[in-house]
């Protein structure tokens, strides 16, 4: 689950680490109140308006900008709110921005120059550790730091029995050339930054820049921060934060009903019970010349309204030009998910208009089968997985 740059820092403050402190808003009457109250609590003059979008970028769209007066930022404000910011990591169409995040001004003069890194922490799934990913070129994509200059990239994997060392926080704070007070600093931070991912079950934490400041304070401008969905079941104060403008719209209809759904890019919908099977059938797909255009686990509770609600998520997907449903009647019967087949199709009338393929095996199947055919439905009726491939390239010819 991917949550906005606000609330990233509000986790990463729970564990200590240090943020560019800031008040969402979503009016400018909002932004300029929150201006006044970093200018009481913090000294700022100066406020960066940040566009509030889960979409990496948002500069080069125009969705972070200085302001340096209370008119700016009332003007700002007004700008973004309400526009379709377009990035590198959008569509062409963009996100529409709902709210801001009026944050302080870190960029401050001092007595030494600031200065960006890149940090990251993520789990480096080649040995099953965590691992930190850091660099002295931050603010800029790490992707094109990895293509020009790959040895200005550093890793730290984590043993997970012992956890994050602090010898391994100060190579860190070694390898980005500080010292000093920003050393420490560094050290704390990365130490701080590993137990808030840790911590909150967290899949990525993305810190780009990473800010030494000019009175060497080490802060995170910047947080993009993805969680485990798996494990928000331990953290109801972060699944709070979901915002389901951010997310497409069909996996939220899919969550919602409590079918396992992602959508892919091609064209035979796949209605399927067990993951392993949904993979051996995505694959069978792609044997008899056609695309999955989604993965989608009804689970083992496959009556009427979940096969409606599945053949509903399916028939989103316009591309789609055919539906594969592939059940093996284990813990569910092959019976009963027959009847919610043919209920859901009589129930919905025209609104399925591509043909169905359907494979049953399991308890019942045969009993199943008998449903199907004597249905009167346009459904097609498969026993063997290369029967169900045949008759899947036949309608797709």
């Amino acid at each position: 689950m991917n949550v906005h740059e606000y609330q990233g820092k509000e986790i990463l403050a729970q564990f200590g680490v240090g943020i560019q402190r800031g008040v969402v808003a979503t009016t400018p009457d909002e932004a300029v109140a929150a201006a006044k109250q970093l200018t009481e609590e913090t000294g700022t003059d100066w406020h960066v308006i940040k566009a509030q979008v889960h979409a990496g970028g948002r500069g080069k769209g125009g969705g972070v900008k200085l302001a340096k007066s209370l008119e700016e930022v009332a003007q700002i404000s007004d700008d973004i709110i309400g526009m379709q910011l377009v990035t590198p990591q959008t569509t062409a169409e963009g996100k529409k921005v709902h709210q801001v995040l009026v944050a302080e001004d870190v960029y401050y003069p001092g007595d030494s120059e600031p200065k960006e890194f890149y940090i990251s922490v993520l789990l480096n799934r080649a040995t099953g550790r965590n691992m930190i990913m850091y660099s002295t070129e931050g603010g800029m994509d790490i992707e094109t730091v990895a293509e020009q200059t790959p040895e200005l990239i550093f890793t730290e994997e984590i043993d997970p029995t012992v956890g994050i060392i602090p010898f391994q926080a100060r190579k860190v704070a070694f390898n980005l050339g500080l010292s000093g007070t920003a050393f420490k600093g560094m050290t704390k931070f990365v130490t701080a930054l590993y137990k808030a991912y840790v911590g909150a079950d967290a899949a990525l934490f993305e810190i780009n820049p990473v800010l030494k400041t000019s009175d060497d304070k080490i802060i995170a401008v910047d947080a993009k921060v993805t969680l485990d969905e798996n494990a928000l079941f331990r953290h109801p104060d972060f699944e709070a934060m979901r915002d389901i403008r951010e997310e497409n719209p069909t996996d939220v209809a899919a969550r919602e009903v409590g079918l396992n759904y992602v959508a892919l890019d091609g064209n035979v919908g796949c209605m399927v019970n067990g993951a392993g099977l949904a993979m051996a059938t995505m694959d069978l797909i792609k044997q008899a010349g056609g695309d999955p255009a989604n993965f989608l686990d009804v689970g083992g509770t496959a009556d009427a309204a979940r096969v409606e609600a599945a053949f509903r998520i399916i028939l989103q997907d316009t591309k789609v030009k055919a539906i594969l449903i592939n059940i093996f009647g284990g813990i569910v019967r092959c019976d009963r998910v027959a009847q919610g087949i043919v209920d859901a199709y009589k129930n919905m009338g025209d609104a399925i208009n591509v043909p169905i393929i359907v494979r049953l095996q399991g308890t019942n199947a045969d009993i199943a089968k008998e449903l199907i055919d004597a249905s009167g439905l346009e459904v097609q009726s498969a026993i063997l997985f290369q029967e169900a491939a045949d008759k899947v390239q036949a309608v797709l010819q």
